[in-house]
Order: structure tokens, then sequence, then C-alpha cells
């Protein structure tokens, strides 16, 4: 196909994307609020300290969790420490290159940590193992299998079911016996487009390639809001961010009983 068929290709579609949405539907048949089908794996990766397959619609996102004693940053010295990387398979989308993480997985960690890190999911006060000198470093690693939009709702709904699963391996390094990971808060994290005058929830890759705005808010299970990430060029009304973040708290509600909390 040609670089002008597949312009011409991608316009039609753009199209009728928008004049789906201006009919209050969308091209896969979903309300504007409506979340693709979410089908989660829990501890995937045996030997993992925690992990978890999770797929929301065509996309998929492995997460594990590895635990290992280590040296606290020095401005937290009395703290446990949390990392998290992210890595887009090649394999996942044509667009995905080898080598160093770009800026599409640079920015996909960060939004992923600071949900966790600004509700205080994890409780690192309790990874102390030696005052100023060894405490338990949580590293958190993203791995993007599959590719059709929103990474960062899988993402982060991997990494806080992975880290709710995690045992805190102390026996394999004679720290004493192993414990649970400490959570506190249990932060979700919904993502939303703006596709000219319309707003959805859990855009897929068409909704996406065509945005001009992206929000992504992180909300605990008192209703908080910790995170919000903006994305793309386009803007938000205030009207529009006082509705999305109403929407983003009783979605956030929803996918936490129904998969983050689900069996407790």
């Amino acid at each position: 196909m040609s670089k002008f068929t597949e312009s011409v290709v991608s316009e039609i579609k753009k199209d009728y994307i928008q004049k789906l949405l201006s009919q209050g539907s969308r091209l896969d048949g979903r309300s504007y609020d409506e979340f693709r089908k979410i089908e989660i794996v829990k501890n995937f990766v045996p030997r993992a300290c925690g992990s978890a397959l999770v797929k929301i619609g065509n996309t998929q996102v492995l997460v594990g969790i590895k635990i290992e004693p280590g040296e606290p940053f020095p401005d937290t010295p009395n703290t446990g420490v949390l990392s998290t990387n992210a890595e887009l398979v090649p394999l996942a989308s044509p667009t995905f290159e080898a080598g160093p993480p770009g800026e599409e997985a640079i920015e996909l960690a960060r939004v992923v940590d600071r949900g966790i890190r600004e509700s205080k999911a994890v409780d690192l006060e309790k990874l102390i193992i030696k005052p100023g000198e060894l405490v338990w470093i949580v590293f958190v690693d993203i791995h993007v299998l599959d590719y059709d939009g929103n990474l960062f709702d899988a993402s982060a709904l991997g990494t806080i079911i992975a880290l709710k699963d995690s045992i805190v391996p102390a026996s394999k390094f004679n720290l004493g016996e192993d414990f649970p990971l400490p959570l506190l808060h249990y932060p979700a994290t919904i993502t939303f487009a703006k596709i000219g005058n319309n707003i959805v929830a859990d855009p897929n890759l068409d909704e996406e390639n065509i945005a001009n705005a992206r929000i992504t808010i992180s909300s605990d299970e008192m209703g908080r809001i910790h995170a919000i990430q903006k994305g793309l060029d386009g803007t938000f009304k205030i009207e529009e961010i006082k509705n999305i973040i109403g929407i983003a708290i009783r979605i956030g509600n929803k996918i936490r009983d129904e998969y983050i909390l689900k069996g407790d």
C-alpha cells in the first residue's frame, strides 16, 4: 500500500470514527465511558515475587515484581525503594523499536510509578531492614506484549495487582521469614482521549491515533486524586476536567472492586 493510499484510508477512518462519536457511538460499539473487556491472569510468572498478565481489549501487558535488599536513597534513608521500568517489545507494535527505552517507555513508567508512589500504595516505611543502611528494593518491570491503545491503564492495573500478590523473599537472603508486601492503598488509573469535542474512556489504538488530547487520572479507594498526566497538543476545558475526574473515580471504583480487590 502506498503512502498516499494509507493517508486516504486513515482520513476515511478518522471521518468515520468522528461521525460515530457525534452520533453517540464508537467504532467498537462501546459507550463513551465503557471499557473494553478486561482479562487478568495473576502470578503469571511463578518465579517472580509477584506478577500479572493484563489484557484490555487487544492490548496485553505483563508486569513482574522483583524484591531484593539494597541501599536506600541518601535523601530517604529510612524507607524502602520503588523502581519502575517499562519495555515496549518490538513485536507488540510496528512503531516500537529495539534498544534503550524511548520517550514512550519512559513516560509509561513514570505515569505508573507516580500513581503508585503518590498514593502511597506501598508502605515503604515497613521495608526497612537496617535503618539508614539496608532496605528492600521493589522493582516493577512492565512488558508491553500487544499494543492496541491505552497502555497506561493496562500497565497500572497489572502493577497494582502484581504488587498486591507480591511476597518479600526474606528467607532467600537469610533476613527472616517471607512476608506479603505491605500495601496501604489501591489506586486505579483511567485514561481518556479527546477526539474533536468528544471525550472517551479507554481509547483503542484507532481512537488514540486521531485524538487531539489525552488525560490520565489516578485515584484511590477513598476517591482522592493522586496523579494526573496530560498528553498530546490539544486542550481540555475546566468543565471537561471536572466531568472527567468524576467519571475516573466512578470507573476506578468499579475496576478496583471487580479486579484489584476481588477475592479479598
